[in-house]
């Protein structure tokens, strides 16, 4: 029980800061949150997506970009009971998120099964607590993030994977969760093929103890993931990949015909220069962008939906126990210890091929070894420092020492979060559509035509979302293309057209409403309504345009 009330706290304050204050913090939803849930709604209703895909088993189509489907699938039985809103679309990834924290303890304690039983215990206890005060974790835990659920999937796996070696019915579910995490985040294709064979080689005669345990493995993973595999292999899913891999980057290229062009096209120069060359180092570059000590402890990443910017993705009280944790880690060489430095290795390979480093979401399959690796160095410190110094009883100085500077990065953190973040950022979650769309629900029968700003990014999935739109009606009654890279574009739903050119293309002589970008208004117009920003900022505003007639009064 003493042990029990430790971890009970643990979880409820990570829950706390998970889902408190859930559907209004981040302040609004992204499109890609938009479309979880309207696909989640979709599939509640009739078993199709937005598009009329029945169950679609290895991708979900959303603007064109073909996403793992597992998000959906979670969030609509949420969505079927309590209903289509912020809370519910999120509320998934919360959960999930407090449910890692919990696998992190149990992870922790299997890993360093050959340490002492206090030992174990104390380090998955602080394992468990740093991941769930962490930014990093939190803010990905509040959004409609897959990478956060198959991070979930991941570490659920590797634990059932350590407990088959007692267990070993238990194999079998740790392949299938390993699969479900590739059906629910792009990076965790790459990452769990990697780590997968490397668990399998590191394991293997430990795995033949019981082959009827590996063979029923082997046939479900195989059947599991062949679905995938095939789908994998079809244009659809490397269209994503084609618009933000470095290799890609025709830049690259240029510069290495110059160069060579600058040498006078010299064979040594076609080798030092080749592009090959340069898409190599350029990975390198990318890879290690993500183990930057300002994105992981400083300022974290630049993008304000998985930082709050001031604060890293990691702590900077943890800057020192997190090295030491490494270097404890290679000394000591407990019990599974080498999963831990294979898994960030493995976890940072997909990222490095993105254009956008360092970037926290597509490197999150390394969560929760960075910390493990902090409570790891900060216990066995502390032990050091109370052998050499037990006989004046510093130790309780040096933890409250620590506990001071933790508790003080941490409240920072949450003030900033819980009281300027949205004011400060709500323009990157896409703040106002949701007003903007109830005006239209409120006002459209007084309309024969309404046309609305493409400026912010798809509107559309903001109108289905917020008016609950039929999905049968939708499929029904809208027009949608694709462009030239393949994405999908929906030009209309109803009488309400999407359109990034609102000053032309419209019938005068029909009463119509306009929904604008501020800065592209053009003409005599009738304003009706402004659409601000949390910030006060001016981010859409309703309009009609005047007649002749109205002109000249």
């Amino acid at each position: 029980m003493k042990r029990i009330i430790p971890l009970i706290g643990i979880l409820v304050i990570g829950a706390y800061l998970r889902v408190f204050m859930l559907s209004s913090l981040p302040p609004s939803l992204t499109w890609d949150e938009a479309s979880w849930g309207y696909n989640a709604y979709s599939l509640g209703i009739d078993g199709r997506d937005e598009f009329g895909r029945l169950l679609p088993l290895t991708s979900l189509e959303s603007f064109g970009d073909y996403k793992p489907p597992i998000y959906a699938y979670l969030t609509a039985p949420v969505v079927r009971v309590f209903g289509l809103n912020e809370w519910t679309v999120r509320f998934p990834s919360a959960f999930l998120g407090t449910l890692t924290i919990l696998l992190t303890y149990l992870l922790t304690k299997r890993i360093f099964f050959t340490a002492s039983d206090r030992k174990r215990e104390a380090i998955a206890l602080v394992s468990a607590l740093i991941l769930a005060i962490s930014p990093w974790h939190i803010l990905l835990s509040r959004a409609a993030f897959e990478a956060n659920v198959a991070t979930f999937f991941i570490v659920l796996g590797t634990y059932l994977f350590l407990y088959s070696f007692d267990k070993r019915w238990l194999l079998p579910v740790a392949t299938l969760s390993l699969i479900a995490s590739m059906y629910a985040f792009n990076s965790a294709r790459v990452f769990v093929p990697l780590f997968g064979f490397f668990l399998f080689l590191k394991y293997f005669k430990v795995l033949l103890k019981d082959k009827k345990s590996l063979v029923v493995s082997f046939a479900f993973g195989l059947i599991t993931f062949l679905p995938l595999f095939l789908f994998l292999l079809t244009p659809q899913a490397k269209l994503r990949y084609n618009e933000v891999n470095i290799f890609s980057d025709s830049s690259i290229v240029t510069t290495a015909n110059q160069q060579i062009a600058n040498d006078g096209n010299k064979a040594w120069s076609n080798l030092i220069h080749n592009r090959r060359v340069g898409y190599g180092l350029a990975y390198i570059k990318h890879y290690l962008d993500n183990l930057s000590p300002q994105f992981l402890f400083i300022s974290g990443d630049g993008n304000p939906k998985f930082s709050i910017q001031d604060v890293g993705q990691m702590y900077i009280w943890e800057i020192p126990f997190f090295l030491l944790g490494m270097l404890f880690l290679f000394r000591k060489r407990e019990g599974h210890w080498l999963i831990i430095p294979l898994w960030i290795l493995l976890g940072l390979a997909p990222a490095g091929v993105a254009r956008e480093t360092p970037h926290a979401l597509r490197i999150e399959t390394i969560i929760p070894t960075f910390q493990i690796l902090t409570a790891y160095g900060l216990f066995n410190i502390l032990g050091i420092f109370n052998r050499k110094f037990y006989r004046i009883n510093a130790l309780p100085v040096v933890v409250s020492v620590i506990c001071f500077f933790a508790v003080f990065n941490f409240l920072y953190f949450v003030h900033n979060y819980f009281v300027h973040y949205s004011k400060e950022f709500s323009g990157q979650w896409q703040y106002g559509y949701k007003e903007a769309i109830g005006f239209i629900n409120d006002n459209e029968r007084k309309y024969d035509k309404i046309y609305m700003t493409e400026s912010l990014g798809r509107p559309y999935i903001y109108y289905l979302f917020y008016s609950g739109y039929s999905p049968q009606k939708f499929r029904e009654d809208s027009d949608s293309g694709k462009d030239a890279l393949g994405f999908t574009h929906v030009t209309r739903i109803g009488k309400l057209s999407f359109r990034d050119d609102l000053n032309k293309g419209f019938d005068s002589s029909e009463k119509n409403l306009f929904i604008g970008d501020p800065a592209r208004l053009r003409g005599k117009l009738k304003i009706l309504r402004e659409f601000k920003q949390l910030d006060g900022t001016t981010i859409l505003v309703a309009y009609e345009k005047r007649t002749a007639d109205e002109k000249t009064k």
